[in-house]
C-alpha cells in the first residue's frame, strides 16, 4: 500500500471498533448513573463482558489478517528461502486443521441454543445426530430487544423471551472460529504465492527497539 493511499477497513477492524465504542460508551453511562445519579445499569456489566469476549475472538482471527501474533523465528531464520516456505506451507496446513476443529467444536456448542443439530464424528463432522433443544436458555440480565423477536417462533416455538437468549452473544463462537479459518487459508495461500515468508510471525519487539535506538541517536 503506497503512502496516502487510504486504508479501507475489514469486517474486523469495523466490529472491533464498534465493540470497543458500545464497551466504552456502556461503561461511561453507568459510572454516571452510579455516582450522581445512585443508579445504573442492570444489565451494564454482562453486556459488557460478552462484548469484551466478542472483541477477543475477533482480535485472534484480526491478528493473523495483519500478522501480528508474536513467534519465534530464530530456527527458521536459518534455512534457506525455499525451505522456510516448505516449513511455512506445513504450519499453514496444521493451522487450518486446527482451526476446522475448533469451527466443528464451536459449532456443536453454539448449535443447541439455536435449536440445531451437533455434528456426528468424534473430531471430523460426519453429518448431523439428535440434539437437545436448549434455545430456551436466556442471559442474566439483558434485555430481550424487540427487533429480535421474529426469533422466538423460530428457535424458542413461539414462546416469548423475557432476556436475551445466549444464542445471539454465544454466536461469536462459531463466527470467530470460521473468520479465524478464513485467515489461516488466506495467510497460507500468500505463503504459496510467495507474496509471505511466513504465517503469524512478529518482529514488533524488535521493530520498537530499533525504535528507540532511532530515537535515541536523533537526541
Amino acid at each position: 500500500m503506497s503512502a496516502g493511499t487510504p486504508h479501507k477497513a475489514g469486517f474486523e477492524e469495523t466490529a472491533i471498533a464498534l465493540i470497543l465504542g458500545l464497551m466504552t460508551m456502556i461503561t461511561f453511562v453507568n459510572v454516571v448513573m452510579r455516582y450522581v445519579f445512585n443508579s445504573g445499569l442492570i444489565w451494564g456489566l454482562e453486556v459488557t463482558l460478552i462484548l469484551f469476549a466478542w472483541l477477543v475472538i475477533f482480535g485472534i482471527s484480526y491478528g493473523v489478517k495483519i500478522t501480528a501474533h508474536l513467534g519465534v523465528d530464530a530456527i527458521t531464520n536459518l534455512l534457506s528461502p525455499r525451505a522456510r516456505r516448505s516449513v511455512a506451507l506445513i504450519v499453514g496446513v496444521i493451522c487450518i486443521v486446527y482451526s476446522f476443529l475448533l469451527l466443528k467444536g464451536a459449532w456443536d456448542y453454539w448449535a443447541p441454543y439455536a435449536a440445531l443439530d451437533r455434528t456426528s464424528g468424534r473430531w471430523f463432522p460426519t453429518g448431523f445426530e439428535k440434539t437437545r433443544d436448549q434455545a430456551w436458555y436466556i442471559t442474566d440480565q439483558v434485555p430481550m430487544l424487540d427487533f429480535l423477536r421474529f426469533l422466538e417462533p423460530l428457535i424458542n416455538q413461539g414462546e416469548t423471551y423475557d432476556k436475551l437468549p445466549r444464542v445471539i452473544p454465544y454466536a461469536i463462537l462459531p463466527v470467530g472460529a470460521a473468520l479465524l479459518l478464513w485467515r489461516f487459508i488466506q495467510a497460507t495461500i500468500r505463503v504459496w504465492r510467495g507474496q509471505a515468508d511466513g504465517l503469524i510471525v512478529s518482529h514488533e519487539v524488535e521493530d520498537e527497539i530499533e525504535h528507540i535506538k532511532d530515537h535515541q541517536w536523533e537526541e
